[in-house]
């Protein structure tokens, strides 16, 4: 699913946001993917079966990211196939992710992602009710943090 969101983002002139090759050539890429998944729990979104998105929660941010005094979930991996796009299949797993901080009784949801192109990511987090708080730059990339009481 990375590697289908690089080819549809560069086929759409906005390689910013992950670069222009596809993450499983890169194994600086697959190992952080691995860490991120390994440090949380993932779920599977699947469409008639097949899996149309994948989302990890963690209790911890990524390392650039500010740190709350508060327990928090936190969105590592966000990712939806581009054969179910326009599906709801990002919405569907974020509402899950507001039902896992729910059941664990926490109260502050958050999340990163790139803040270029128009904004446009930041204004789908924020269709989906997130607030953003913090901008954000690692290295040249440009991000924004969000977040989502509950």
């Amino acid at each position: 699913m990375l590697d289908e969101a690089v080819a549809w983002l560069v086929a759409n002139g906005r390689s910013g946001q992950w670069g222009s090759s596809p993450w499983s050539e890169s194994q600086k890429r697959r190992e952080h993917i691995a860490e991120m998944v390994g440090g949380g729990t993932t779920w599977i979104a699947e469409v008639d079966g097949r899996a149309a998105g994948a989302m990890t929660l963690s209790s911890d941010p990524h390392p650039y990211v500010p740190p709350v005094d508060e327990p928090e979930l936190y969105i590592s991996l966000l990712v939806s196939s581009r054969a179910y796009a326009g599906m709801g299949v990002g919405s569907g797993l974020l509402a899950h992710a507001q039902q896992e901080a729910e059941r664990l009784g926490v109260g502050l949801l958050r999340v990163d992602c790139y803040a270029g192109g128009e904004g446009r990511l930041v204004d789908y987090y924020r269709r989906n009710g997130f607030t953003a708080t913090t901008p954000l730059t690692v290295g040249d990339w440009p991000g924004q943090l969000l977040e989502r009481r509950i």
